[in-house]
């Protein structure tokens, strides 16, 4: 279990570095986006990005990931 968490922030930490690597404009323009946006749309945006990530981690489960 512990390796597929490492797994996990790795990947997170990969895609996140290539963001950054390759756009970092692009991360400007999108944390001003971000700043306008009202604290409860942040959070329903949050929450809808968590739910997203539950099942893509199920999908993957079903495919036989883990």
């Amino acid at each position: 279990m512990f390796a597929n968490i490492l797994l996990a922030i790795g990947l997170v930490l990969i895609i996140e570095g290539l963001v950054y690597a390759l756009a970092p404009s692009l991360v400007e323009d999108l944390l001003e986006a971000l700043r306008n946006l009202s604290l409860e749309m942040r959070r329903t945006f949050g929450f809808l990005v968590l739910v997203l990530g539950v099942c893509f981690l199920l999908a993957a489960r079903a495919m036989g990931a883990g």
